[in-house]
């Protein structure tokens, strides 16, 4: 498990990253959240982050789909009165494998909190986020 000054990439990671940075890396996620995520308003939501580690030839279409792809890290924000705290971030391979991965992920438009809009590929899955909030308090 990462903690506070863990290694990400080729740069200090750090759990007091904003949720916006996480989500400005370059490098393919799959976002899974309990609401549309609009970061200017002061909703709650459960966002999971997942950091997809591609193989040669696993990008879509070529290579006729070969190689891999599998998360090799995940980030947690929960997210309140117009704040998102980083709550948990693992790369551990044996936890990672246990949870469910959101194979129906499609293009999700996210609002970061200073009104710049992304899309990345993410779904909206209030009984996902809440099996892997069970799994995770389960593992501790």
């Amino acid at each position: 498990m990462w903690n506070n000054f863990g290694i990400y990439g080729r740069g200090a990671f750090s759990v007091l990253e904003t949720i916006d940075d996480v989500l400005l890396l370059h490098g393919r996620k799959i976002v899974v959240a309990e609401r549309e995520i609009n970061l200017t308003s002061n909703n709650a939501n459960e966002i999971f982050i997942l950091l997809v580690e591609e193989s040669r030839g696993s990008a879509g279409g070529r290579a006729a789909g070969s190689g891999s792809r599998k998360v090799s890290k995940i980030i947690r924000f929960s997210c309140a009165n117009g704040e998102c705290v980083n709550s948990f971030a693992t790369d551990e391979p044996e936890l990672i494998e246990r949870l469910d991965l959101p194979y129906s992920a499609v293009a999700m438009d996210i609002k970061l909190s200073q009104g710049q809009e992304i899309v990345v590929q993410g779904i909206v899955d209030q009984d996902l986020v809440a099996s892997y909030i069970s799994h995770l308090q389960k593992t501790k």
